[in-house]
């Protein structure tokens, strides 16, 4: 360490030692602060110290050393006032020689500032706000030295501490201030999941609360930042099996690339390590090198720089959860009002740890419409707002949300007036949901009698009472890994066996469809690892699926007989999943039939009768059709990994959204040829996917002769509205012609023939 920067640290750590001393004292507020100025003054050598504090959205001067004492609660600046003012409103910091050279400068006269020439300020803050300025001025003209600016920097930071601690500055008037800066916002994103919903904001990865600033032992807290270090390192090495954040883009790799270097960087674990020198604990460090880094957010104007410092941010708020042991979702800590919960991006599993009567909405940074993540947010009826850039920034926890999904949109610290009117489309969405309700009882026939299965899809128990609520044909797609999901081991037979009976039994006489456990990609296992080390590039292309489960035959057996031993004495339909060719799914039956077989020799109970089905997901399984469908009993199209694998577009990857087009001529044509095939094989055919649950794709499959529709509950009454709507012998010509004419509008037609024939598509 240079000199200077010894002498710097020293002086920090002098001054945090007694400036603990004196707030532990028991003199008053008044006296403390007096004392503060004064030990930090002669520290750093200047002869002036002064405090300003956030007092009714003002900035008042509590303390001073040089200046006169009866400026002292009679100096007050708003925000963007002064030199002080500037430097609460944009969390900056000011180093000048000649302080009154900069244009901001105001003069005070009654504080005596004129016979001073150079100013050094810093932002007191607390969880992201200033809530004072700290400041130092010299009559000599000069700048002061950066590393007096760190220590002053170090100091502000443990002071916001030992000021609220003081109780000089309360809670509530910093949160009502910061509202009355920021106002009412209105963030833009995309529609993954339709709805409205009222809560308060609750981070998924809640920000770490700093307990202590001040080490006790600066070698203690060194190895605790070592081994968090460490951790992280670790972690960022095995980012890439996680496909949520990496995918197989080449940006992707670019920020595998940039975490990696900051991973690494030994500079900003130099910074951390000096501010423990000068007396921090080691959150108290990553902290105070993280507001530094903040404030030069907001001084770049390049988007790329600004990107690899949110980059650094990321990785500092990883490194503070694990130097901390703050490790916890908000999940684990429970909802206890309604909530709007904001992240990055989440995993399937980490969304069922939430409590869904608290629940009223997700708004993602990231996110697409068919991540699972989405899928089962629809499943269980939250609505998502995803791709709402900066998010993070322009919300604080407990801030007041509104989103509307349908309106792309949500509304942070709304106005009375958009409260109002919030409320008011609120109330015609549950116009609307009850106008679907009516038709629960009603079967899903088209206006020319054809009549269309309407199945919900499922994957959890509380999933069922969906049936009656929406008068659904049966369930098409229930999805077994949601329990492998939501446990921390495997789930023994004995708790397979009873969720499906449970399921079996609260469907009644409706049939359901099992898909057997589709894990791999974004849905890991923690105690089901790849036995081969090699990190997969495609994820979603790889180890997943029936591949895994062929592989770990034990795992497919379980399910088999739990499977089959709940449904004694009923019809189980069962459904493999991502068969790429034929012979997978003929060693997947076979694994079944031999457990039946079993059950049958020892006299167990078993089901009376099973029928065997395949998702086709894989473009290459439409090529050997003719081999498959005499072999099963019936075929469910997976549209949502079908259509990323038919256009080599990553569905988690927003940049390829706008290529992910469920209305293309080549997916319809292909998806033609696939219903034809199996209609005249007699092989039931449907589709279970988000491409069944829009009302206008929907339409396209029916007229192309689909008959069976598996989709979200939410999605049943808007179909049904469809379908009790639409003639389908005079639309089927019509499909037919536009998809073989190949033409690149083929929503907008759809759209124009739906409005002239007045079929239902909103």
């Amino acid at each position: 360490m240079p000199p200077s920067q010894q002498i710097a640290t020293i002086a920090a750590r002098e001054i945090l030692t007694r400036l603990h001393d004196v707030m532990a004292s028991r003199s008053n507020a008044q006296s403390k602060l007096d004392q503060v100025v004064q030990i930090i003054s002669t520290a750093l050598l200047s002869d002036v110290c002064s405090i300003y504090l956030l007092r009714d959205g003002v900035l008042e001067l509590f303390a001073t050393y040089g200046l006169k004492q009866e400026a002292v609660h009679v100096t007050r600046l708003s925000l963007g006032q002064g030199l002080v003012g500037t430097i609460a409103r944009d969390m900056a910091i000011l180093n000048l020689s000649e302080a009154t050279s900069h244009p901001d400068f105001v003069h005070n006269p009654e504080t005596g500032e004129e016979f001073f020439h150079s100013f050094a300020g810093v932002p007191i803050v607390r969880r992201e706000q200033a809530v004072g300025v700290l400041a130092v001025q010299s009559a000599e003209s000069r700048r002061f030295a950066d590393i007096e600016v760190e220590a002053l920097q170090t100091v502000a930071m443990v002071l916001a501490e030992l000021i609220f601690s003081a109780g000089l500055i309360d809670e509530n008037s910093l949160a009502s201030s910061g509202s009355k800066d920021q106002g009412s916002l209105r963030y833009n994103g995309l529609k993954l999941v339709e709805g409205m919903g009222r809560g308060y904001a609750v981070f998924h990865q809640p920000r770490v609360t700093i307990e202590f600033t001040v080490a006790e032992d600066v070698e203690v807290e060194r190895q605790r930042l070592n081994a968090a270090f460490a951790r992280m390192r670790e972690q960022i090495e095995h980012m890439a099996q996680e496909a949520e954040f990496f995918g197989n883009s080449n940006d992707h790799r670019e920020v595998l690339a940039t975490y990696r270097m900051f991973a690494y960087d030994e500079g900003w674990r130099r910074r951390i390590d000096e501010a423990i020198d000068s007396g921090l604990t080691a959150e108290a460090a990553i902290e105070r090198v993280q507001q530094h880094n903040r404030m030069r957010m907001r001084e770049i104007g390049d988007p790329i720089l600004a990107d690899r410092l949110h980059d650094l941010e990321d990785l500092s708020n990883r490194l503070l959860r694990l130097v901390s042991g703050q490790l916890g979702t908000a999940a684990r800590l429970g909802l206890h009002d309604d909530a709007i919960l904001i992240a990055r991006n989440m995993g399937p599993a980490e969304l069922l740890e939430y409590d869904r009567r608290r629940l009223k909405g997700i708004v993602l940074e990231e996110g697409s419409l068919t991540s699972h993540v989405t899928i089962v947010a629809k499943a269980i009826g939250i609505p998502v707002l995803g791709r709402v850039k900066e998010i993070h920034q322009g919300v604080r926890e407990g801030d007041l949300l509104l989103v509307d999904s349908n309106q792309g949109a949500v509304f942070i610290r709304p106005t009375p007036e958009i409260e109002e009117a919030f409320a008011t489309r609120f109330a015609l969405s549950r116009k609307r949901r009850a106008e679907f309700a009516a038709m629960r009882d009603l079967p899903a026939i088209t206006r020319d009698n054809h009549r269309i299965e309407l199945m919900i899809n499922a994957g959890l128990r509380d999933d069922v009472a969906a049936l009656e609520a929406t008068g659904a044909d049966g369930i098409g797609l229930f999805r077994t890994e949601f329990e492998f999901l939501v446990s921390s081991t495997l789930p023994r037979r004995e708790r397979q066996l009873r969720l499906y009976r449970d399921i079996l039994e609260a469907a009644g006489d409706r049939p359901v469809i099992f898909r057997t456990v589709d894990i791999g990609n974004d849905k890991t296992l923690p105690y089901i690892n790849n036995s081969d080390e090699t990190v997969e590039e495609n994820p979603a292309l790889g180890w997943r699926a029936i591949r895994l489960a062929l592989e770990k035959k034990a795992l497919l057996k379980v399910q088999a007989r739990a499977l089959i031993e709940g449904a004694a004495g009923k019809t189980l339909y069962v459904m493999f999943p991502m068969i790429a060719e034929p012979w997978e799914y003929e060693q997947a039956r076979a694994v079944f039939e031999k457990q039946n077989a079993w059950l049958a020799k020892h006299d167990k109970p078993r089901a009376k009768r099973i029928y065997y089905g395949s998702m086709l997901e894989v473009p290459s399984l439409a090529e050997t059709l003719d081999i498959l469908l005499p072999k099963l009993d019936f075929l469910s199209i997976g549209t949502n990994d079908l259509i990323q694998f038919f256009f080599a577009a990553d569905r988690a990857y927003p940049k390829l959204a706008e290529r992910y087009d469920w209305l293309s001529p080549a997916l319809l044509r292909f998806l033609s040829r696939i219903i034809d095939q199996a209609n005249a094989a007699g092989c039931k055919v449907g589709i279970c996917g988000e491409m069944g649950g829009r009302t206008l794709t929907a339409m396209a499959l029916i007229g192309l002769g689909l008959k069976r529709l598996s989709i979200t509950p939410v999605a049943i009454g808007p179909i049904k509205a469809m379908i009790r709507s639409l003639d389908r012998d005079a639309f089927a010509p019509f499909i037919r012609e536009l998809v073989a004419s190949g033409a690149s509008n083929i929503g907008d037609q759809l759209e124009l023939w739906a409005k002239k024939h007045g079929v239902v598509i909103n």
